[in-house]
């Protein structure tokens, strides 16, 4: 057992409520970047009950809610207020539902014709100024934050490191710089011999460091890229006083298994509720 290992905090409300907010407010900032961007996009969010409700166009993975019943009950007013946010932007409603959410959200959800699709492990790790990876970095691969001028590149490499979902290229580039232009949002890039392979992203709310945007080009992979990534962030949010690290991933999937590999956790697994098209209209 590491020294990292030996603290980690139950996972309870309290811990729930540090991880949900902080993810809120990484997605909040991304919305705000894209109406600074894209006025006409109509990108904006609210705050009802605790809860972040946004919207990033109709297609946005971050058309969402965040935090729905982990910091106040919820009521039928309070639905009907977010619902009423997306029906206006003629949206699909989606909430992030932590199970430790207040219990009664799920009969309210279910009557009013929610249902679920998809599932986000929340995986949390203690770091401090002794943090240490388990695994060793590869020496030769270079980690730095972007250039102000380089919020394309970031983008293009991530975007060339999911390179099998091509249909989505376009989609994804354009949503990956508007991600690497958020006012607080950091963008790190990973290089070999000088030729960027692999991109990651971090962003700090309240002495958590939520990673996300990891993507290693196909003729980088399997040479450290991403854990050489990891460290580095992990680093720089610890010289920043964060206490606690998050990360999403799939359940059972290769980034699930790789964020365990380093000494990573699962908090709890949320569920992704939509609302059917029928009660939308």
């Amino acid at each position: 057992m590491t020294n990292n290992q030996a603290s980690f905090p139950f996972s309870d409300i309290e811990l729930a409520r540090r991880l949900e907010h902080t993810e809120a407010r990484a997605n909040a900032e991304f919305v705000e970047a894209r109406a600074k961007v894209l006025p006409e996009s109509g990108a904006e969010w609210i705050e009802v009950a605790g809860a972040y409700a946004m919207f990033d166009g109709v297609a946005s993975p971050c058309t969402q809610t965040f935090g729905l019943g982990v910091f106040e009950p919820v009521t039928a007013a309070v639905l009907d207020e977010i619902e009423a946010f997306f029906k206006r932007h003629c949206a699909p409603v989606f909430h992030e539902i932590s199970p430790l959410a207040d219990a009664s959200l799920l009969t309210l959800l279910h009557e009013r014709g929610y249902h679920p699709i998809e599932l986000t492990s929340v995986m949390y790790q203690p770091i401090g100024r002794d943090f240490q990876l388990p695994t060793p970095r590869n020496a030769q691969i270079q980690v730095r934050l972007i250039r102000e001028d380089e919020h394309k590149l970031w983008a293009q490499t991530a975007v060339k490191g999911w390179s099998e979902l091509n249909e989505f290229a376009d989609s994804m580039l354009d949503l990956l710089q508007v991600s690497a232009a958020r006012a607080t949002g950091l963008s790190f890039l990973a290089e070999l011999n000088g030729q960027a392979i692999a991109t990651g992203g971090l962003f700090i709310h309240d002495g958590v460091a939520l990673m996300a945007g990891a993507s290693t080009i196909p003729e980088g992979r399997k040479q450290g890229a991403q854990l050489a990534l990891f460290e580095s962030r992990l680093r720089y949010a610890v010289a920043q006083g964060c206490d606690l690290a998050m990360i999403g991933a799939l359940p059972g999937s290769a980034s699930q298994r790789n964020a365990e590999r380093q000494g990573f956790r699962i908090a709890y697994t949320r569920i992704k509720w939509g609302l059917a098209q029928e009660r939308r209209d």
